[in-house]
């Protein structure tokens, strides 16, 4: 295919960038993504926590019986502060019917590490959910995550059944929520 103009020619090459960037970004996790049942794999704990903020330390392993929303993210990203308005919807609205939601903070940069700054954004963004600061990325590896935000759904049994990553997906994944919420907590 020949282009005309090189103004056309970048501007499909940009294009062509970007929906191989989207893709990549919709790439499934081997931990996450939507599978038969009985593919879904047990969620890890918490690791390498350096602080808990809004919360008391939470284990996975207590939190069984409930849907619990992990989302890793950062306050710096903007994608993770486009996002962040649908998580503190789903924390308001569900939280009360089983749902819990835990931001675990992973800094892309070194002066996102700070424990006061981390304070400042959650105050200033108005995050009332758990959070979880993440700086050696000891949870974000046993996830095996490679993306801000990335949203990770675990059901009542302790196990990964969605992830999403990036922006957007939010109706998909309010859906999974409820569904899950509506499932019986089993044993």
């Amino acid at each position: 295919m020949r282009f005309r103009s090189p103004a056309l020619f970048f501007a499909v090459a940009i294009a062509a960038s970007a929906a191989a960037l989207t893709l990549t970004f919709a790439a499934p996790s081997p931990l996450g993504g939507e599978g038969a049942a009985g593919e879904a794999l047990p969620a890890p704990e918490f690791q390498n926590i350096d602080s808990w903020l809004n919360s008391p330390p939470l284990k996975l392993s207590e939190l069984r019986g409930k849907v619990v929303l992990v989302d890793f993210w950062t306050y710096t990203c903007i994608n993770c502060l486009n996002h962040l308005p649908y998580v503190k919807e789903w924390n308001e609205k569900y939280k009360d019917k089983g749902l819990v939601v835990v931001g675990v903070h992973t800094p892309e940069f070194a002066y996102e590490k700070s424990t006061k700054n981390v304070k400042d954004a959650i105050a200033r963004l108005q995050i009332k959910h758990a959070v979880a600061q993440d700086n050696s990325y000891g949870t974000w590896k046993a996830f095996r995550n490679q993306y801000w935000p990335a949203v990770y759904l675990i059901d009542k049994q302790g196990k990964i059944v969605y992830s999403h990553f990036g922006e957007g997906s939010y109706g998909t994944t309010e859906k999974k929520i409820q569904a899950l919420l509506a499932e019986p907590s089993g044993t």
